[in-house]
């Protein structure tokens, strides 16, 4: 296996690495780790995403402490707060340098084809062949918009949980929040103590609070050992993947943020938009069985970390179990709105992402456009992919989650490359 330099030879290089994110970034700590010559290609800047596709209030849904890259751990004075947007850029940039990834900045990747021995990637830096390829882009490139939003009046403006930075871009009046997970609470929240009116659209959702007994949350997620799940344990491994994210802020103090603590502060709450029709807006009524699944789920995930307290039967546990009020749903919800009558000025989707793999032309997308892949490892040879919603362990698309996934895939690519290896070089000794 060649040696990886400091600076690998613009044309060939045994794998190339898209994104200088934080998966992107683990990879390349493992891959020279094994002194595997490699290349991380960046669109835009190191960690281009969290600078430039997140709006002004954002912080970590994890705490500080949570915070971390392989080698690389929070050092800061405030363990239990909340990285912002420019904190976890800065998080990211120093990993970068301490780790000395050889990242080539302002590098667009066009095209990956498959072409022996390997892959030829295009980027706006030029062209290269690789022996293999990790896909480390990111889940969340492309707002995922639903078809009915061409049915709004011409008349509102209609934003995404990407284009939103600040209630000030927004006109004064009322807004209709679509999505009902951690981006559209935390919009709604914001833009409602701004003086405007939301309306906030809700489907399927995934209910927790931010302190249980003491202790945030992801403290209990992660000792119990939810966070490590890994895919292979899981009965339906799709549905796992398509779960909303959970409803939490990361704000000090660690308040809980859900949609009682909307209504509270005035937020109208309706069902799932399910259609726009002559400029009205029609919510599904199945709001009130939504909400007493999400609090089901919510309330079966405290009889678990109770359960590991009973058994752990750890004095430092002092807090006793406590129970959260069911979500408040009105007798009889809105079913309708009239989008003409100027009561809603804005709709923000905050319907979730996906990922833009338009680039890769190599035949490894489902009828979805989603990679197929077991655990990260894709159905191409020496094709990987890291950091999209459990790809290993339900933590894989959290900051941390990048280390653990990204050692085991190094380990996959350094057995691939080691193994072509071992056939070239038979076939070159038998003259093939």
């Amino acid at each position: 296996m060649s040696r990886r330099r400091s600076n690998p030879p613009s044309g060939r290089v045994d794998v190339i690495i898209i994104g200088a994110g934080q998966s992107g970034l683990a990879m390349s700590h493992f891959l020279s780790a094994r002194a595997i010559e490699h290349v991380v290609l960046e669109r835009g800047e190191i960690a281009n995403s969290w600078q430039h596709e997140r709006w002004d209030s954002l912080r970590l849904l994890t705490p500080n402490w949570q915070s971390s890259l392989p080698g690389y751990h929070y050092s800061g004075a405030d363990p239990d707060g909340f990285m912002s947007m420019p904190e976890v850029v800065d998080f990211i940039r120093g990993y970068a340098t301490v780790s000395r990834a050889p990242v080539i900045t302002g590098a667009r990747v066009s095209s990956v084809q498959a072409c022996e021995p390997g892959y030829r990637v295009v980027s706006s830096h030029g062209e290269w062949r690789t022996r293999a390829v990790v896909v480390a882009s990111g889940a969340f490139s492309t707002p995922a918009v639903p078809a009915i939003s061409a049915a709004t009046p011409a008349d509102i403006v209609q934003l995404t949980a990407r284009d939103y930075r600040n209630p000030g871009q927004l006109a004064e009046g009322g807004v209709l929040v679509v999505g009902s997970s951690a981006s559209g609470l935390q919009l709604a929240h914001e833009i409602q103590l701004s003086g405007r009116p939301v309306t906030l659209a809700v489907g399927e959702h995934v209910r927790m609070p931010r302190v249980y007994r003491g202790m945030d949350i992801q403290h209990w997620m992660h000792v119990v050992g939810l966070l490590d799940e890994q895919y292979d344990a899981v009965d339906d491994i799709g549905r796992a993947r398509r779960v909303p994210s959970p409803q939490l802020i990361g704000s000090s103090p660690r308040m809980t943020l859900d949609l009682n603590a909307l209504q509270q502060i005035g937020v109208r709450v309706v069902g799932r938009l399910a259609a726009i029709r002559d400029g009205n807006a029609q919510f599904s009524g199945s709001l009130r069985n939504v909400c007493m699944l999400a609090d089901l789920k919510m309330n079966r995930l405290l009889e678990r970390i109770d359960a590991w307290v009973n058994r752990a039967a750890d004095p430092a546990v002092a807090v006793p179990a406590e129970r959260f009020a069911p979500t408040i749903v009105s007798a009889a919800p809105r079913l309708g709105l009239d989008l003409k009558s100027g009561e809603i000025r804005t709709v923000i989707w905050a319907t979730g992402f996906h990922p833009d793999y338009s680039w890769l032309k190599v035949p490894v997308l489902d009828h979805k456009g989603r990679i197929r892949h077991t655990g990260g490892v894709v159905d191409a040879p020496g094709m990987v992919v890291l950091g999209l919603p459990y790809l290993r362990r339900r933590k894989s698309s959290y900051l941390h989650g990048a280390e653990d996934d990204a050692r085991d895939l190094s380990n996959y690519l350094a057995f691939y490359l080691d193994s072509t290896a071992s056939r070239a070089h038979i076939r070159r000794a038998v003259g093939q």
